[in-house]
């Protein structure tokens, strides 16, 4: 076992190369040569501070479609800043997408949704992008960041009609992905799906029903989450298309403020 070396006091990779682990300039400038002068703590990834944030989206399937709904405010920080960011992206006449999180990595994936409807429509093949096929691609590009360390913070819902039926799918920033007749995401995900679990519990849902549901768990949320807006979106696809509807504003009643109590 001789030719292993000394374990203990390893000989260097070359001469005046890099240590195992260390940043190092190569040669091409005379100004370059030698070990670099950087330590790995300058290297920062940004996107790990998100910096105009949304929150909830909402999204519940019935009998013929699905419902997305979320509201319009861009947060900084705890400041409601921003009040008309709109996250509910009609896709094609098949999908509808609703996304929560970090406005701009939002901004920098829709160009790119919008630059591949283009493509599609450029090839005149007939042919659409399917709901299932958005939710597997977003799937693979939010792991594939997220394995870089340098992630979309976003969460998607993917609505939309695959093949007759209705599909509604989620992907979060880690790219982990899945399919639900209900889904909400950020605090929604704790406040708003036990109520629409208990509406589905109770027999299968028409467009009335699930739009009235939405609705419901919108003013629940606006009533509870210090992120939320009273001004949402809310979008519907079926068989006959997509339908994004312009931004509506929440008739909340405050007159029962006067018995929450801090303890």
């Amino acid at each position: 076992m001789a030719f292993m070396g000394d374990f203990m006091s390893p000989a260097p990779l070359w001469q005046n190369g890099p240590s195992p682990g260390a940043f190092y300039n190569f040669p091409g400038n005379s100004s370059n040569m030698g070990p670099a002068r950087h330590v790995v703590q300058d290297f920062k990834a940004h996107s790990a501070t998100p910096i105009t944030t949304t929150t909830t989206v909402i999204g519940v399937k019935y009998d013929k479609g699905c419902i997305v709904a979320a509201d319009t405010l861009g947060s900084y920080g705890s400041l409601a800043r921003f009040r008309d960011c709109p996250r509910v992206l009609k896709v094609n006449d098949l999908t509808l997408l609703g996304c929560g999180g970090d406005y701009a990595d939002y901004q920098y994936l829709k160009d790119i949704i919008e630059q591949k409807i283009i493509d599609e429509k450029c090839v005149g093949d007939g042919l659409q992008l399917k709901p299932r096929s958005l939710h597997c691609w977003l799937t693979r590009v939010m792991y594939n960041k997220r394995s870089k360390m340098d992630p979309l913070w976003n969460n998607y819902v993917v609505a939309g009609i695959q093949d007759g039926e209705p599909f509604l799918g989620a992907v979060d920033k880690l790219g982990t992905a899945y399919e639900d007749s209900t889904i909400a995401t950020g605090l929604g995900a704790y406040m708003a799906t036990p109520l629409l679990r208990s509406a589905l519990e109770k027999g299968p849902l028409d467009e009335e029903s699930a739009t009235a549901l939405v609705r419901k768990c919108m003013e629940v949320l606006f009533y509870r989450d210090a992120r939320s807006f009273p001004r949402y979106q809310l979008g519907a696809v079926t068989a006959a298309g997509v339908r994004v509807l312009p931004a509506v504003q929440l008739q909340h009643d405050w007159t029962l403020a006067h018995m929450i109590q801090m303890k």
